[in-house]
């Protein structure tokens, strides 16, 4: 496994070794020695999600109300995703920033976000396939969200799928309602950076 850690402190991409023949492909998607060696410390594990989407499904921004955080390890089995990692810690030099990695059936590449920092994805491909394990069980009352297309977060979603298609964003109902960082930074629901 290759370990890189993303502009935003607490994120990391993480590419596994793929062992192929004419079988199929062998892979560590997840390895607890690794991980802790490369982010130092081990990754909780509460609830382990599966999510499918069609091409065009953004998902997101989500994060949780720190304390106590969602950590979350995520990677595509199927399909393909751009998934975006977004620092929602006041007080981090990279407050408000973004970064993305492709995640997909090919690379097969993981992402992995510590408490504090927001998370969405965007899928591109139909029935693209995320899991994802999280350090905390999903809790209602601890989540919230940031509407993904907020102008003042200037994230670069793709306007075409895998396969060259436009795409044409589709958003749940919360998602469309939810507020913008300019919001929720004035109702103080955002982490601090260093808890």
């Amino acid at each position: 496994m290759e370990f890189r850690e993303l502009s935003i402190p607490g994120a990391w991409e993480i590419t596994p070794r793929q062992f192929g023949d004419d079988r199929g492909v062998f892979l560590e998607w997840f390895k607890d020695s690794a991980f802790t060696a490369a982010v130092g410390r081990p990754l909780e594990l509460r609830q382990a999600n599966c999510s499918v989407s069609a091409a065009g499904v953004l998902r997101g921004v989500h994060f949780t109300d720190t304390p106590p955080g969602q950590a979350k390890y995520v990677t595509c089995v199927r399909g393909a995703f751009l998934d975006v990692i977004v620092d929602l810690r006041v007080g981090s030099p990279t407050f408000g920033r973004w970064d993305s990695v492709l995640i997909d059936d090919v690379d097969r590449r993981a992402v992995y976000l510590s408490e504090g920092l927001g998370h969405a994805i965007l899928s591109l491909e139909d029935a693209s396939t995320v899991m994802y394990l999280c350090s905390i069980e999903y809790t209602p009352s601890l989540d919230r969200d940031l509407h993904p297309l907020d102008p003042d977060l200037g994230i670069d979603w793709p306007t075409v799928g895998r396969d060259g298609r436009p795409l044409e964003y589709q958003l749940s109902d919360k998602d469309a309602a939810a507020p913008s960082l300019a919001t929720l930074t004035a109702d103080g629901v955002l982490p601090r950076f260093g808890r």
